[in-house]
């Protein structure tokens, strides 16, 4: 998707975070959510791709977003709810990276309907470079589970 500015934030009340069965917190609909809405923006601080290699980043824990230009945004520094939404192969929000006149930035959407109460994911299809997929352990036991968060297929 592509638009020109950022489109106001998602309305608040939409999503809580809250303990999750999947991976400690996740975000949950407070709302029925219809497929396509926004959700909410990805937020947080932004590193430049130049600043990227000299970060010293927790191998257990991140928040990134990496964008089209090369650069991410670290939701753990000034990031919102949205950093809570855990993986799952089979989605039900998708994020989209789109145009606006401060560069790339990051919005969520449902991908399906998703009902009060319901756990948000995405596919975080993780680009692990020649790391092992089996590293990258998935817990979302769908149906179509690959086993991975990778995109590089089965852990």
């Amino acid at each position: 998707m592509k638009s020109n500015t950022i489109a106001p934030a998602a309305r608040a009340g939409k999503i809580e975070v809250r303990s999750s069965g999947v991976h400690g917190r996740g975000v949950f609909a407070t709302r029925r959510i219809r497929a396509s809405e926004l959700i909410a923006f990805y937020t947080g601080r932004r590193y430049a791709a130049s600043e990227i290699a000299s970060k010293d980043w927790d191998p257990r824990m991140t928040y990134v977003f990496g964008l089209s230009d090369g650069s991410l945004i670290d939701a753990r520094e000034g990031g919102n709810d949205t950093r809570f939404i855990n993986h799952a192969c089979e989605p039900n929000c998708i994020a989209y990276e789109i145009d606006t006149a401060r560069g790339p930035a990051v919005e969520i959407r449902a991908k399906t309907t998703v009902a009060r109460g319901e756990e948000l994911f995405l596919d975080y299809a993780l680009d692990i470079a020649d790391n092992a997929p089996a590293d990258y352990v998935c817990r979302c036991a769908s149906p179509g589970c690959r086993g991975t968060m990778s995109a590089s297929g089965r852990g």
